[in-house]
């Protein structure tokens, strides 16, 4: 793909050398809602794709506005994609990750037909951080699907309009898709307000972020 993630290739097959040469650090940056943020009663993937990252000797940095006990993030919680975009120029400006790791489509309502605005929002992330960083990757994540409903029933409407927007965006060399609603299930998935993972489901979504950053190499 682009030049970082040329050498992220080469360090992840030199397994037997990594010790001739000091690693690069590849540097990466989680932005979304109270998924990404973590709070008092769910679990955020952070805690175990760190965990993940480091079993697979694979050399990174969480970056951020904010640190808590797993990493440094830009997780906000009870905030929308619209708020994502009006920040991301600030935060990512001072935080260029190489990989950005974008789950955002929560906190809006069926009701208001939001997912065209929530596509909009997207692209405006993304045009923001490639017009400051050409090179980065973004993981578009088609989002966890919830028990709340009818607030958020446009969610399978959403997870398939991200699929195409990352497969015919102009931005598509920059864009890995990661599906975390493959095989997530909010009944067995998530804490009692049927929104936000339990252990079992940030472990789901940790696996599959790191699956996608395993396709880099692809």
């Amino acid at each position: 793909m682009m030049k970082f993630l040329s050498i992220f290739i080469c360090l992840m097959s030199m397994c037997g050398s990594l010790h001739a040469s000091p690693p690069v650090e590849i540097t990466v940056l989680a932005l979304g809602d109270s998924i990404t943020e973590g709070g008092e009663h769910f679990v955020c993937y952070r805690k175990f794709l760190s965990k993940m990252l480091k079993a697979q000797r694979m050399p990174y940095t969480f970056i951020g506005p904010k640190k808590d006990s797993d990493s440094a993030h830009a997780g906000y919680s009870g905030k929308n994609t619209a708020y994502l975009a009006s920040i991301i120029e600030d935060v990512y400006r001072q935080y260029p990750a190489d990989v950005v790791l974008l789950h955002s489509g929560h906190n809006s309502f069926s009701k208001d037909k939001p997912v065209p605005g929530i596509l909009r929002d997207t692209d405006s992330i993304v045009r923001t951080i490639i017009q400051i960083n050409p090179r980065a990757t973004i993981l578009i994540a088609q989002v966890i699907t919830a028990g709340k409903l009818p607030k958020y029933d446009y969610i399978p409407e959403l997870n398939k309009k991200l699929a195409d927007y990352v497969k015919y965006s102009e931005f598509a060399d920059n864009m890995v898709l990661v599906d975390q609603d493959n095989g997530f299930d909010w009944t067995t998935d998530t804490v009692g307000d049927k929104v936000h993972p339990n252990v079992n489901g940030a472990k789901k979504m940790a696996a599959h972020w790191l699956e996608g950053i395993k396709n880099l190499s692809n």
